[in-house]
């Protein structure tokens, strides 16, 4: 029996080999495009739930959670694909703001007008994987052939790049970052424990861990932590406020603001998406940029 105690890193510093550690108010100042203090980063999520989950190897956030057949949260989800992301995406055009959009493939696969509305806004989408009933976690079945089937698919259906990936629940395997890189992905947005990008080492080579906040999270706030949408817009808005305060004398800073159609976009919410928006874009020095514009101003400094 092994020794409890026993780790294969034992040393000072990190117990890995993944990134290096580092804290943000003494790293050298980031500058983004046109001398902008914060970075807007909007991410859209255009998921698809079955109506059957298996729920293996775990259970996504936000799935069905009644017996079958759950059409009540099956038709919410669905409800954020048909009326909810209009007027998100209406929200967002009133600010000239360019949301990125994280995709599951099987959604894409399913709806063709959702993909055709990506092309034309020229939206950069990111990989989000095949459902919300594909999550990266120890014990999935195939994860690479889920990565490279849901990513096939993306580029095909898009043709884009697509070298952007959110995994479903945010969740990895101890493999997921290795398979990522091997299929092409240049940086990931599941790890959450920075507010600038930061480099991530695989054994397929190096990407980008850009940090999505959770903290921040329509869904989190909301379904989660029970907030209203007045207290979660108000959240948004002062963490606005402080990042563009510690941007005047301490470098660039990266506002990251994940949203989900079949939340936000309620009639009742949408104006608390509005009012925030609004408030953000009117702070001086604000540029709204895609998930691979903050990642590529990022790593021509870094």
């Amino acid at each position: 029996m092994s020794n409890p105690l026993d780790y294969p890193v034992r040393r000072r510093g990190m117990d890995h080999d993944r990134y290096a550690w580092s804290m943000l108010a003494e790293r050298a100042p980031v500058t983004w495009p046109g001398g902008a203090k914060l970075a807007v980063w909007v991410n859209v999520n255009l998921q698809f739930f079955p109506l059957n989950p298996s729920g293996q190897p775990v259970k996504v956030p936000g799935n069905m959670t009644m017996p079958y057949p759950d059409l009540r949260h099956y038709s919410l989800r669905d409800y954020g694909n048909r009326v909810g992301l209009y007027r998100v995406l209406r929200a967002l055009d009133a600010e000239n703001i360019a949301p990125t959009v994280a995709f599951n493939a099987r959604l894409a696969e399913r709806t063709p007008a959702l993909v055709q509305l990506v092309r034309d806004r020229s939206l950069e989408v990111i990989g989000h994987s095949w459902s919300m009933n594909t999550p990266h976690a120890s014990g999935m079945d195939d994860e690479a052939g889920v990565i490279s089937r849901s990513l096939d698919t993306l580029r095909r259906l898009t043709g884009q790049p697509v070298l952007g990936w959110l995994g479903p629940g945010k969740l990895q395997s101890a493999d997921t970052p290795d398979l990522l890189a091997q299929h092409g992905i240049a940086y990931m947005c599941d790890w959450v424990n920075d507010e600038l990008p930061y480099r991530f080492e695989t054994a397929n080579g190096p990407l980008w861990s850009l940090p999505l906040s959770t903290e921040l999270e329509d869904r989190f706030v909301l379904m989660d932590n029970l907030h209203s949408a007045q207290s979660w817009a108000e959240q948004l808005m002062d963490a606005a406020d402080l990042l563009h305060a510690e941007a005047q004398d301490q470098g660039g800073r990266l506002l990251a603001i994940n949203l989900h159609p079949w939340v936000i976009g309620q009639a009742h919410r949408i104006r608390y998406l509005e009012q925030a928006l609004a408030h953000i874009k009117a702070l001086p020095g604000v540029w709204a940029a895609s998930a691979g514009e903050v990642v590529d101003a990022f790593a021509a400094q870094a």
